[in-house]
C-alpha cells in the first residue's frame, strides 16, 4: 500500500478554515478538466456510479443479473442470441451480472474505506498531536496491524466471521484503519507547532476544537488523495476474497465471484472470467488515475492561485 507523505509547505499555503471551499472546488473541477487522463479516470469513475446506482434499471436481462438461470441458452459467445457478452453455464447474461455487480463491488470498497478513515484519522491525529504515552499506545496498536500484510489480514479475518459480502467489508476495514492512522499521526506532528496552531492555543482553544478546524483541515488533502487510491486497492482485495470464496456468496453477482466460476471455463468459455476481470481492471486503473490526480492538484506546493 502506498503511503503519502506529510506535505506541508510555507505558511501562506497552509490553509486554514476560513479558505473559500467553492472557490477551492472550482479550482479541482478545472484542473481535473484539464488533465486528459485525470478527465478519463473522472469519466470511468462517473460511469461506475453510475451502474452502481441504476444498474438494474440498465441492465438487458435485470433478472438474469440478480441470478435467475435460463438454462435454455447457456453457454453462448458474445454477440449471440442478442446477448452482447454472452452467457454463463447457468443461460445469465454476463453484461447484465457485470452491471448489477458494480453495487456489490463498489459500494463495498466505498464503506470499507469511509470506516477505514473514520476509525483511523481522528485516533492518528489525537496520537500526533498529543504526543506522549498515547502517541506510543495508539501507534503500537496499529503497528500490531502493520505487521501483517493487509489482503492476508482480512483473508484470516474474513474466514473467521464467516464468508460474506457484509463480513469482507468488516475484515477489510480492520485491515486498512492503521494505515491512515500512521498517515494522520504523521500530518498531525508536523503541524502541532505551526504558527497558526501555538495561536489557536493562545486563545484558549480546545484541542477538539483545534483539530477539528485547523489540525483536520490542512491535513485532509493527503487523506483524501490516499483514500481515493485505496479505493481502488480495496476493490481489487474485495474480488481477491470473492475469488476465494471469502466474499459474496452465489448467486450474488460479485466480479471477483464471477472471474472464479469461470475460471474452469478459461479455455472454452473465455468471457466467463476475463470480462468481469476487465470490469475490475477499469474500476482499479479509475481510481488510481484520479487518485494520482488529486494528488498533484492538492499539493500546497504546486503553484494554483
Amino acid at each position: 500500500m502506498t503511503l503519502l507523505a506529510a506535505t506541508t509547505g510555507p505558511p501562506d499555503t497552509v490553509r486554514t478554515a476560513d479558505t473559500p471551499t467553492p472557490t477551492r472546488l472550482r479550482r479541482i473541477a478545472t484542473a481535473l478538466l484539464r488533465d486528459r487522463l485525470a478527465l478519463i479516470g473522472v469519466v470511468l469513475v462517473g460511469a461506475l456510479l453510475v451502474l452502481a446506482v441504476f444498474g438494474p434499471w440498465l441492465a438487458p436481462f435485470p433478472d438474469q443479473g440478480r441470478g435467475v438461470a435460463d438454462v435454455a441458452h447457456r453457454n453462448l459467445a458474445p454477440g449471440t442470441g442478442g446477448h452482447l457478452l454472452g452467457t454463463d453455464p447457468l443461460g445469465r447474461d454476463v453484461l447484465s451480472r457485470i452491471i448489477i455487480g458494480a453495487r456489490p463491488a463498489l459500494l463495498t470498497p466505498l464503506l470499507t474505506v469511509a470506516l477505514a478513515v473514520a476509525v483511523g484519522v481522528p485516533l492518528g491525529l489525537l496520537a500526533g498531536y498529543r504526543g506522549g504515552r498515547l502517541d506510543e499506545a495508539v501507534m503500537r496498536i496499529a503497528d500490531m496491524f502493520l505487521a501483517f500484510p493487509p489482503l492476508l489480514l482480512a483473508m484470516v479475518i474474513a474466514a473467521m466471521l464467516g464468508p460474506s459480502l457484509m463480513h469482507a467489508g468488516i475484515a477489510l476495514a480492520i485491515a486498512w484503519w492503521p494505515w491512515y492512522t500512521r498517515l494522520a499521526r504523521g500530518l498531525a506532528a508536523g503541524l502541532r507547532d505551526r504558527p497558526f496552531v501555538d495561536g489557536a492555543r493562545a486563545l484558549g482553544l480546545s484541542d477538539t476544537t483545534i483539530l477539528a478546524r485547523h489540525v483536520l483541515p490542512n491535513a485532509a488533502a493527503p487523506i483524501v488523495v490516499q483514500a481515493s487510491i485505496d479505493i481502488g486497492t480495496v476493490i481489487l482485495a474485495s474480488g481477491s476474497l470473492a475469488f476465494l470464496g471469502l466474499a459474496a456468496q452465489a448467486p450474488t453477482p460479485d466480479w471477483g465471484l464471477m472471474v472464479s466460476d469461470g475460471r474452469s471455463y478459461v479455455l472454452s468459455q473465455w468471457w466467463l472470467s476475463a470480462l468481469p476481470g476487465a470490469a475490475i481492471f477499469l474500476a482499479v486503473l479509475a481510481f488510481n488515475v484520479l487518485g494520482d490526480a488529486l494528488r498533484d492538484i492538492l499539493d500546497p506546493r504546486a503553484v494554483t492561485r
